[in-house]
């Protein structure tokens, strides 16, 4: 059981980080810098959205 839950979270995290990845993609490079993100930190800003629930 606790493989299974343990999938089952890694999974979301995962889906969650590439729907942060996609929407951060998006934004132009001027939308970015509004928000204080550069481009080369939308990785480690979408895994650490994803892991933070």
């Amino acid at each position: 059981m606790y493989l299974f839950s343990s999938l089952v979270r890694m999974f979301r995290v995962w889906r969650k980080y590439n729907e942060s990845l996609r929407e951060l993609s998006r934004l132009g490079d001027r939308e970015l810098a509004d928000i204080g993100i550069m481009r080369a930190d939308i990785q480690q800003i979408a895994w650490d959205a994803a892991r933070a629930d």
